[in-house]
Formats: structure tokens, sequence, C-alpha cells
């Protein structure tokens, strides 16, 4: 879970990185990395490379798989912990807060930042690759694609879609995005699927929506995934939120 990767950040070292960087790099050609391939990809020492495994697996940011051959892949908690690493360093984000949400296909956290901030990481393709890549168009093309690249592109193009259409369409304002992750305007309101409306509210809120969706349509979006979860309503009007 994210809130035990924030909480391990502070205890992570440089080199920590850099291995976890390397296998990164790695899952580009192989689903596992071979164990004599980190110290090419990571620029660590064999020895050092030993000792960041080490510290890397007691913290679940890497899995170890010994059939045919010794190779490493990273955890969804160990590509956070890269993200989380960027952030800081862009000094975006400055902690990680309660869970705002959390799905079959993404969590939403709260974060420490300048502005109330929401972070939303994709998870995407970890425990279904195999339906994420038959439904996702941006595997399609690809001989060997690793969840990391699935989770990678969904937030890539979600964060496109909400740099276009922020402020013309009612969604959550973009402030940053690095590899499965994005963060963006914390959104007040209450799902509309728990929204208390009154029955004269109804159609009027509907047609608040539509108008977003109208206007989403009109700069090149369509939702593909809309419903009444992935609306926020609040006193000034709708928030449209899980793009594209």
């Amino acid at each position: 879970m994210v809130e035990n990767v924030a909480s391990e950040m502070v205890e992570l070292e440089a080199e920590d990185f850099y291995l976890l960087s390397g296998i990164e790099q790695g899952m580009r050609f192989s689903e596992w990395v071979a164990r004599e391939k980190l110290p090419e990809y990571s620029q660590l020492t064999g020895e050092d490379v030993s000792y960041r495994i080490d510290r890397c697996e007691t913290r679940d940011l890497l899995e170890r798989n010994t059939i045919q051959y010794e190779g490493y892949r990273l955890t969804f908690e160990g590509y956070d912990a890269l993200a989380l690493h960027t952030f800081a360093e862009r000094e975006t984000v400055s902690g990680v807060g309660a869970p705002l949400g959390v799905g079959k296909e993404s969590d939403v956290y709260e974060v420490r930042a300048s502005q109330p901030y929401a972070l939303k990481f994709h998870r995407e393709g970890y425990t279904e690759f195999r339906a994420v890549d038959r439904e996702r168009e941006y595997t399609a093309d690809h001989d060997h694609v690793s969840w990391l690249y699935t989770a990678r592109k969904a937030a890539e193009r979600e964060y496109a879609a909400l740099e276009t259409l922020y402020p013309t369409v009612s969604v959550p304002r973009p402030v940053d995005q690095n590899r499965h992750a994005i963060v963006m305007e914390r959104v007040d309101g209450v799902e509309l699927d728990r929204a208390d409306l009154e029955d004269q509210q109804v159609v009027p809120v509907l047609e608040l929506v539509l108008q977003e969706m109208t206007t989403a349509y009109d700069e090149g979006y369509v939702h593909a995934d809309m419903s009444e979860y992935n609306v926020f309503v609040d006193t000034d009007g709708v928030t449209v939120f899980d793009w594209p």
C-alpha cells in the first residue's frame, strides 16, 4: 500500500533508487530482469547490487524469481516509490495522507503540498494484465508489454486529457505527472452516486453533466467510462474525473 511506501521513503538511499530504476529499465525488455544485468542497468557494483536487493526486498519494493534463472521485477510499491521520489525532488508533494478512493484500476490519496492536491496511482495491468492487454489500444503494437508500461501510458493519457480540457471543461486541474502517477487539484463535493439530490435537482444536474460532455467532445475527447461514479457534485456544479 502507498501508506507503507510513504513511511519507508525517509529510509531509502539514493543507491536504492538506482537499483529500482535499473529494474524498471530492464522490465522494458522482459518481465523478470536477470540478476547479472542489474549492475549494468543500475550503474552499481555487483556487491552494492546485492546489498540494495536485500534492502528493497525487505521493504516489498521488488520481487525475486528463481525459476530457470535469478530475476527481479518491481512491485507496484517499488514503482510507487520511484514516482514519489520524483515528485519529492520536484517539490510537488511533501507527504502522502489518507486514501480518498481505492478502486480496481487506480488508488487516490490526499497529499501534503502547497495546495490541496490529490495523488492518483494507475494500477492497470498488474493483476489482470491479459484482459487489459486486450482492451487497451496502447498495448496492441508491442510484443512485450509490462504492467509498468500499461499503467504509465494510462497516466500519460489521462494527464494529457486534463491538460487539454482544463479549464474549458470542469475537470480537476492537472499539476504534475510521473510514471503511473498524477498529481491534480483535490476536488470538493461528493460522488454523484452518493449525492442526496432533491427531485427538482436531478434534471439540472444531468444537464450540467451533458453540457460538460458536449464541451469535452468539442475539444476532441469522449469519456471512456462515464458513470455516476466519475462525477463530483457540489454547490458550484459538477466536476468530471477519471479521463479519458
